[in-house]
């Protein structure tokens, strides 16, 4: 039998690697493409918002040969594309602030409150999983459930309002409805304004992970294998963490990147809920003013995001089920 270590295991990796990274860098392309064309339908003339209702057709004029609006639609996604690649996002045509320096700001505490939420929903969901799959048809495992259903239920903007008059007002005044950062401290010092978006996140996350959990433990738990360990006397404990574990470990890594994913994307819902300072609130504001530059590298982020995690979850779903017991070349 050909060790996991083999050469021709390491270059069956090697080509899965290729592949996926050369299948993520044509979506990326086709995502490009598709970001540029909607941004170029938004309604409006970007250029009648800016100078105003008053301006002359020369400066208007002068204003679209400066923003390259005169050119083809062709060759202006050719100079995006050259300008991205080359680590140029373009100037906010509102704030005539770099892109760059606008969003990252926002980029770094959108991924920190998803990262914060993302350490807590994980090992929770395994917790949850493992315990409702063991206890299946319980009570617990039915209140569990139920909560889980429920939650999944609601819209994210109402699980929020929810936890707000929960959480922010005469019912229990313990954290600020609102979660206005202050720029001059770190946001990891804040943490009472960081707690209700946290919280909806753990919520939303959690109850999806957990069930996932507990449906593939359900299944190892009546395969045959962990059947002759039970047969063989082996500990609950002892089955659970070598031979279950290790089994639903793969899917949950999986479901957990995609969740990261969709969190960085769709977290915007939340932040605006609290009002938080995130990525998701700046696409939403630059779309509103028809901040061409700004919507474009929001949702180029976002994109990128997706297709990187789902790159990383797939590496570590492979190397943890090798081929031949499982894994994907």
């Amino acid at each position: 039998m050909t060790s996991g270590t083999s050469p021709s295991v390491r270059r069956g990796r090697r080509i899965w690697l290729l592949r996926r990274a050369g299948a993520a860098a044509f979506m990326l392309f086709v995502v490009s493409l598709l970001i540029f064309g909607a941004t170029q339908a938004l309604p409006g003339d970007v250029v009648q918002m800016i100078l105003g209702k008053e301006a002359s057709p020369e400066q208007i004029m002068a204003l679209r040969q400066q923003l390259n609006l005169d050119q083809p639609l062709a060759t202006q996604y050719l100079r995006w594309l050259a300008e991205l690649l080359h680590g140029n996002l373009g100037t906010s045509i509102v704030s005539k602030v770099p892109v760059a320096d606008l969003l990252m700001p926002r980029i770094e505490n959108s991924f920190f409150i998803v990262a914060i939420s993302m350490s807590i929903a994980v090992p929770t969901s395994l917790f949850l999983g493992l315990l409702t799959a063991t206890l299946k048809d319980s009570v617990v495992d039915k209140l569990v459930m139920g909560f889980s259903v429920l939650v999944n239920a609601l819209p994210e903007f109402v699980l929020g309002l929810l936890l707000v008059l929960l959480l922010s007002t005469s019912v229990l005044h313990i954290f600020p409805a609102v979660s206005l950062l202050s720029p001059e401290v770190p946001i990891w010092a804040q943490p009472s304004r960081l707690a209700l978006p946290i919280i909806t996140l753990v919520l939303l996350q959690t109850t999806y992970l957990y069930r996932l959990v507990r449906s593939t433990v359900i299944d190892v738990l009546h395969t045959e294998y962990v059947q002759f360990a039970i047969l063989k006397g082996l500990s609950p404990n002892r089955i659970l963490l070598v031979h279950v574990l290790p089994n639903a470990i793969v899917p949950a890594i999986q479901a957990a990147g995609t969740i990261f994913a969709f969190s960085v994307g769709g977290v915007v819902v939340v932040e605006y809920v609290f009002g938080f300072p995130g990525l998701g609130t700046a696409l939403a504001d630059a779309v509103g003013v028809r901040d061409v530059p700004v919507v474009q590298a929001a949702v180029l982020t976002i994109s990128v995001t997706f297709f990187i995690t789902n790159i990383v979850t797939d590496m570590a779903s492979f190397l943890l089920t090798p081929p031949g017991k499982g894994g994907r070349i």
